[in-house]
């Protein structure tokens, strides 16, 4: 296996009227798997534009990014992959959930808003373990390093 630097990624906390946004990011329903809408950070471009481009990707939402909510680390043992994702509070500006959206990478094929008994009940899978915590809690959670699941 081998090491390589870890890739840094945001992600969004969307609440909207008390439902936390979540995308499905396996194309082809080949997980079933969800979590927060977002993705790997440009260099030269600072976190919170690279929050507001993926976003905007993913789901057809303008945001604005707050304040950092939680720092996650994943990996795969196997193969080397690093991930550290920052997930800010991010309030919509413009625009609502479409089914009918296109993520122009054609990663993201699914996206709905989930309450807190969604995932407090384990009603569907989701990542990182911490997200309920993060999404309705307060202050900056870090969630150390766990396993890459799909």
């Amino acid at each position: 296996m081998k090491h390589r630097s870890p890739r840094l990624a945001t992600r969004a906390l969307i609440l909207h009227e008390d439902r936390l946004l979540l995308v499905n990011a396996y194309p082809g329903g080949r997980s079933d798997l969800w979590c927060a809408p977002g993705g790997g950070a440009d260099a030269g471009h600072s976190l919170p534009a690279n929050l507001i481009r993926e976003v905007h990707e993913e789901t057809g939402l303008t945001v604005t990014v707050g304040a950092p909510a939680l720092i996650n680390e994943f990996h795969d043992p196997v193969t080397g992959f690093h991930q550290v994702d920052i997930f800010f509070r991010c309030t919509v500006t413009a625009g609502a959930i479409d089914v009918a959206w296109k993520d122009p990478a054609r990663v993201v094929t699914e996206r709905r808003y989930f309450s807190r008994s969604d995932l407090d009940l384990a009603r569907i899978r989701f990542k990182p373990d911490s997200l309920p915590q993060a999404a309705w809690g307060e202050g900056l959670t870090y969630d150390p390093l766990e396993r890459l699941v799909r």
